[in-house]
């Protein structure tokens, strides 16, 4: 029976790659036999991803890219080109959040976020769609949140909400456009997982236990099988849609 899930021969891009969803999106993307180019602006931390993917086996091309900066974008998206020859998964992850009162947030923290959780996933998804329209295939893949849904239940973290409620739309509208030539853009809504942007502590476990129905964080590799399934042709027919997985928060 045929692996519908196998990613051997793709290309996949994968951006705030240095650490905490992304560095573990790369991982998981190579070991099913994607050729991954890690996109992130820290290159100490691509280069010992590199390390860990080539030791597995895998293909790792670290890419120093900012990607609210739209040279870098389309220097970094053509260095994938001239090294593998296409482009055929991106997964939009670099991310952002201030936690901070709106009244006492200023104008360029709110915009830090926009740029990097908004701007850079459309700069990046114009670039890297140059490629999968004209080879008539891709697939993109958005990270959301759970707090593009919800609000947050303890910190303000307005700009945050704002940016993730917009993925799910941008999303849609993508697929929308882009379906015509055999892409398809989806976004996955992590719920609480331990990360660099997210610590767990008590606090939050406890809310975790009262508030969703599974009662605990996520651990990062729950979130891997959903992005293989939209990076892979066992999503083909799947598009436009965005899932939460958070323990079951959004669904209560």
């Amino acid at each position: 029976m045929k692996n519908y899930m196998d990613l051997t021969g793709r290309v996949a891009i994968v951006t705030g790659a240095s650490s905490g969803l992304g560095y573990a999106y790369s991982k998981a993307l190579a070991e099913n036999g994607a050729k991954v180019a890690a996109f992130a602006r820290r290159l100490d931390r691509l280069e010992q991803l590199k390390q860990e993917i080539e030791a597995a086996g895998g293909v790792c091309l670290p890419v120093q890219c900012d990607v609210t900066k739209e040279d870098n974008v389309v220097n970094g998206v053509q260095k994938v080109i001239d090294t593998f020859g296409k482009i055929d998964i991106l997964v939009n992850n670099a991310g952002a959040i201030e936690v901070c009162p709106t009244v006492d947030l200023p104008l360029e923290k709110w915009k830090k976020v926009v740029d990097i959780s908004l701007t850079g996933y459309f700069l990046m998804a114009r670039e890297v769609g140059k490629n999968m329209i004209a080879n008539k295939y891709g697939k993109i893949i958005n990270t959301a949140s759970m707090y593009g849904e919800i609000a947050s239940h303890h910190n303000p973290i307005l700009v945050y909400n704002a940016t993730k409620g917009a993925v799910p739309n941008f999303t849609r509208g993508l697929a929308q456009e882009w379906a015509e030539y055999n892409i398809t853009v989806n976004a996955i809504g992590p719920g609480m997982f331990p990360s660099e942007m997210m610590v767990i502590e008590d606090a939050t476990r406890d809310f975790l236990k009262a508030r969703a129905p599974i009662g605990r964080p996520g651990r990062v590799e729950e979130l891997c099988g959903q992005l293989l399934l939209f990076a892979s042709d066992a999503s083909s027919y799947t598009t436009g849609q965005t899932i939460y997985i958070d323990g079951g928060i959004t669904s209560v």
